[in-house]
């Protein structure tokens, strides 16, 4: 194996350990929701307190690891999302799983803008954007790793188990991390504080623009996925068919991710996220309006490929924007703003469904949001040379 090859695997572990913990939770929620007789509304601070968590932990850990390193911060992410769902497996009741739930986010949060950042400081130009959506093409792992627990070990041994065996994929995934090349960034620290540094006129505008792309497309992506199971089910799919039925649309992710970083070498970044992301409103639609079974998989397939390909394509292109030296700082931040979008987003679906709102409407509310972020892209943001 080759270091790239080899790199891509050590990295790319951050974004499916994430995913498996995101997917499992969505699988979880309908789980919960019997043993502790939750409304949706409880249900969806169950799934918005993770965002919450890695809110704080995308901003936190971005900063950190422009003064400690990547590499070192990295790895205490890890370190943090085991020991939480080690002790999520005996949460007592609904309040205990909150709260823990809380600090395993922050691990999470922390994860990815510093493993993206890693990627960012070791490549350049096209490459940067291939590895970065490659990497992020392990998330699409995760769900179907998630998919497949959800349907063979929760139904004999329930969702404490299911936990366990998150705790097991993430030790195996902090020995491969101990073999990362030490980053060149503990040598470069920051010569101003980088978060007045993002207000600098040449950061500013780019900042602003993408942190509020970064808010719209985490609101609807875990204002969808986290709570996709649940919708099947409400539209009369029984519960072991909404896990296979979603196992279907994790699969549909690989190819997106796969085909955006093939395009990224021949589209301009911004008009590949542009596309990815009206591909995403129309699926929607299309998914809204389904009635039979085939519509409903392949519509929903469709928006797994164009949404995770755009959050890809996303995560690509933010770091392009901003110098080595605020880097972390500045993906932590922006990513950190869109977990407060991913916190908003499923507490919002599940107080829309307490007070009877239909799904059309969730969706349709979601899709005016994804227009708004196409406009954003399209003339609030300026692509810079790649540093």
């Amino acid at each position: 194996m080759d270091n790239s090859k080899r790199f891509l695997l050590i990295i790319g572990t951050a974004w499916m350990i994430d995913a498996l913990d995101v997917a499992l939770l969505s699988f979880i929620m309908p789980l919960l929701k019997t043993e502790w007789a939750l409304n949706a509304t409880q249900l969806g601070v169950v799934a918005a307190i993770t965002s919450a968590g890695m809110m704080v932990g995308a901003l936190l850990c971005g900063r950190l690891s422009d003064v400690f390193g990547r590499k070192k911060v990295l790895i205490g992410t890890l370190i943090l999302f085991s020991l939480s769902n080690l002790a999520l497996v005996f949460a007592p009741n609904v309040t205990w799983f909150i709260i823990i739930r809380f600090i395993t986010g922050i691990g999470l949060g922390g994860e990815l803008p510093v493993a993206a950042t890693i990627i960012a400081d070791r490549y350049t130009g096209k490459k940067r954007s291939q590895m970065l959506v490659l990497s992020d093409s392990f998330w699409a792992f995760g769900w179907i790793l998630a998919s497949l627990i959800a349907f063979f070990v929760i139904p004999h041994f329930g969702w404490r188990i299911a936990v366990m065996l998150t705790v097991i994929f993430a030790s195996y995934a902090l020995v491969l991390r101990k073999h990362l090349p030490p980053d060149p960034s503990v040598k470069n620290k920051p010569t101003t504080q980088p978060f007045q540094e993002l207000l600098f006129p040449k950061n500013k505008r780019p900042f602003i623009m993408i942190s509020i792309v970064w808010f719209i497309v985490m609101l609807t992506y875990y204002g969808i996925f986290l709570w996709l199971p649940s919708v099947l089910v409400l539209r009369g799919f029984p519960i072991v068919n909404s896990i296979g039925y979603t196992l279907i649309m994790s699969i549909a992710q690989l190819p997106g991710y796969y085909l955006a970083a093939h395009l990224l070498s021949k589209i301009n970044p911004k008009k590949l996220l542009i596309t990815y992301l009206l591909g995403t409103i129309a699926s929607s639609l299309v998914f809204i309006l389904s009635t039979s079974l085939p519509m409903v998989l392949l519509s929903g397939a469709f928006l797994s490929f164009f949404d995770l390909g755009a959050w890809g394509i996303l995560i690509a292109l933010t770091p392009s924007l901003f110098q080595t030296n605020i880097r972390g700082t500045a993906m932590g931040t922006a990513q950190s703003i869109g977990r407060f979008g991913a916190t908003i987003g499923p507490f919002l679906v599940g107080w829309l469904l307490d007070m009877k709102t239909g799904i059309a409407f969730i969706f349709s509310l979601f899709v005016a949001l994804l227009l708004i972020a196409v406009i954003i892209i399209n003339f609030g943001i300026s692509e810079q040379p790649s540093q």
